[in-house]
């Protein structure tokens, strides 16, 4: 959809509650036997140009439109991300995606246990993925 290039980093077990990014889409998983979280942490220069590329404006601050918009490709990437799950067997409901942002924020995974990032580079900045599940 917003027609970038992403270069894929190499997975890592996060230390601490820091959100990497400026601004954070943040969404639970709850199945009968399993729980989790999924976060999406953006950086601004990320953010603004998946903004420009998908909706064809220029944007030089964050505002509501685009915090808007990285509570939508949160949602998109774990309608996705279900699905897949659901492939294997891993049934989930979803919660309405919560928005953080400002620098420093926080992201607290539930249930706490190991939570593996993703990152994601972007022409202009990057993206992180962050992944909780626990049985």
């Amino acid at each position: 959809m917003a027609q970038l290039e992403v270069t894929v980093g190499k997975p890592v077990l996060k230390q601490g509650h820091d959100a990497p990014g400026q601004v954070s889409g943040f969404i639970h998983l709850n199945g009968l036997n399993h729980k989790g979280s999924l976060a999406i942490s953006f950086s601004s220069k990320a953010l603004l140009l998946i903004y420009r590329n998908m909706l064809g404006e220029p944007l030089e601050t964050l505002d509501d439109s685009a915090l808007d918009l990285a509570g939508e490709i949160t949602n998109m990437v774990c309608g996705g991300a279900k699905q897949r799950l659901a492939s294997k067997g891993y049934e989930f409901d979803l919660t309405q995606p919560t928005l953080l942002s400002g620098s420093p924020h926080s992201i607290e995974h539930t249930p706490a246990g190991p939570v593996v990032t993703l990152p994601l580079h972007l022409p202009e900045g990057e993206m992180y993925l962050e992944v909780c599940l626990n049985r």
